[in-house]
């Protein structure tokens, strides 16, 4: 499906992890002048979504791990390769980590609609927002921090050190763990807004 916006960036393509919280994120983007096209994450292979030259990408949340969503791990591969604009949120930010030799593991505590204090470092997308912030979290797994390589950093995280942001250093390439979709998220329209800032405008 595609919403056309007026004005705004070019194809933002969103990669749908039969999650239910896939429709908010539409429509926050949407709000904010994005030309979205939603598909499953197994309703065509990496060629074919990249074929459709997205402007920009973004992993929804989903219901399972990296290895069972479909294109993600290979987007996000694709995404590096090109120097594509991505945005993993929850199950997308696991692949990113993944894919750049993360290792994705069990959370200490699962968290479904629990509130977490975002603490973070300013860069990527947290530029303009407050030092810490409260935000939504709804996982069971985590990237874990002792195995995060040096081309991703970590930029937010919980009191504790759990990683619920990151960034690749050369790539714009970003991942929350938390929603900023969720209504009970602080600043989630603005972190969002950062993201599409990256995503080349049409001529």
């Amino acid at each position: 499906m595609a919403l056309n916006t007026i004005g705004g960036t070019g194809l933002l393509l969103l990669i749908d992890n039969y999650d239910s919280f896939t429709w908010n994120l539409v429509h926050y983007v949407a709000e904010q002048g994005a030309d979205v096209r939603v598909v499953r994450n197994d309703a065509l292979d990496v060629q074919a979504a990249m074929a459709l030259n997205p402007a920009g990408v973004l992993l929804s949340p989903g219901p399972c791990t990296p290895n069972e969503a479909g294109i993600c791990l290979a987007m996000v591969e694709a995404c590096a390769e090109t120097g594509t604009p991505l945005l993993g949120v929850c199950l997308g930010h696991q692949a990113i980590g993944q894919v750049f030799g993360g290792r994705v593991l069990r959370a200490p505590e699962i968290v479904h609609g629990k509130l977490g204090r975002m603490e973070n470092d300013g860069t990527g997308l947290f530029a303009g927002l407050p030092a810490a912030f409260d935000a939504t979290r709804y996982h069971s797994l985590i990237v874990e921090r002792e195995t995060l390589p040096d081309t991703l950093l970590a930029n937010a995280s919980l009191a504790d050190g759990t990683i619920m942001g990151l960034r690749h250093r050369d790539l714009p390439i970003h991942g929350v763990q938390f929603h900023p979709e969720s209504i009970a998220s602080e600043h989630g329209h603005a972190l969002l807004k950062n993201f599409l800032d990256l995503i080349p405008v049409p001529a």
